[in-house]
């Protein structure tokens, strides 16, 4: 069996995606080079040609060697690949680091794309969230929705799954790429995110995958400490005398007082087991269905024509 192959399910949902895509007569996608981006910059390729243009907003909290990725995916994809600056840092919202930080973040984000896609003559700006975001803490949709930003991956009901498949599908060099949020997500809420702790996360993190772990994650948290999560399979690995020397040794140079190893592992979104529920922002997930002609057909009046299509998948 093809390992490339679609579903019949699958196959329904990528050509509704671009036909979706192709509905907004031109689009600029918030791209990051990370797996939900890179197929919806993908889709958007076929679906509008020219008409299509990734945008990366670079900002203090990309890790190191995410921004050369993207360049790199975006080469392979076909799609022009526009570069602006973000300052999400400068906003006091951002950097206290509450439960809605990533609000902040996404507003920023979400008006740098905005006036690229004014800049460039663009109708309608999309980001890559997709079905399974709308069941966890995703204050960034607020923000995003208020500045009318699309969501295409989930208004076409593609999950993380079905996203990997399509990458797959495309050849897309991210298809099993792990999940890469953001360095500020690495910060325990109530820390101030700065341009310093960014760095010191950095760097931590990057000597763990010149170690060749994967996945994990380098949590901050109050006094300098380190929380390292790796896999479960991985934390004998890291105890080992010698590494764990080097581990130490490296951290405090990167500016860690406490380097602490966490014996649960890795999982994603561990910050948030700190959050009280009142302050959590879910959104409801829509039926596992396709979108309708008449939901897709919103907001018109802000759409471009039509323009030709690209080519086919």
């Amino acid at each position: 069996m093809d390992p490339n192959a679609l579903s019949d399910d699958l196959r329904a949902k990528r050509d509704r995606l671009i036909e979706l895509l192709r509905g907004y007569g031109s689009c600029a996608v918030g791209f990051s080079g990370g797996l939900d981006s890179s197929v919806l910059a993908k889709a958007a390729a076929v679906a509008l040609g020219e008409r299509a243009v990734a945008v990366t907003a670079v900002g203090a909290s990309i890790a190191s060697g995410e921004l050369d990725e993207a360049r790199d995916v975006a080469r392979r994809i076909g799609i022009r690949h526009e570069i602006v600056e973000s300052r999400e840092i400068d906003d006091p919202g951002y950097r206290r680091n509450a439960a809605d930080r990533c609000y902040f973040c996404k507003s920023a984000l979400a008006e740098e794309i905005r006036a690229a896609a004014e800049r460039l003559g663009l109708a309608v700006i999309a980001d890559g969230r997709n079905r399974d975001d709308l069941g966890d803490h995703r204050p960034g949709i607020r923000a995003a929705n208020e500045r009318d930003m699309r969501g295409p991956l989930a208004e076409c009901g593609l999950t993380k799954d079905e996203l990997r498949q399509l990458a797959r599908h495309w050849r897309l060099p991210i298809w099993d790429k792990p999940a890469t949020p953001c360095l500020s997500s690495r910060i325990a809420y109530g820390e101030e995110v700065t341009e310093e702790r960014l760095h010191m996360v950095d760097r931590a993190e990057q000597f763990l995958r010149e170690l060749g772990f994967r996945p994990f994650r380098v949590r901050y948290h109050r006094g300098d400490m380190a929380r390292i999560e790796v896999p479960a399979s991985d934390i004998s690995r890291l105890a080992d005398a010698e590494l764990r020397r080097q581990v130490v040794e490296h951290f405090k140079q990167v500016g860690f007082k406490y380097v602490a190893l966490d014996l649960e592992g890795f999982r994603s979104g561990s910050m948030n087991i700190t959050l009280p529920a009142e302050s959590l922002e879910v959104q409801a997930k829509p039926p596992p269905s396709l979108p309708d002609k008449e939901h897709d057909n919103q907001d018109n009046h802000k759409q471009q024509p039509k323009a030709e299509a690209g080519p086919k998948p």
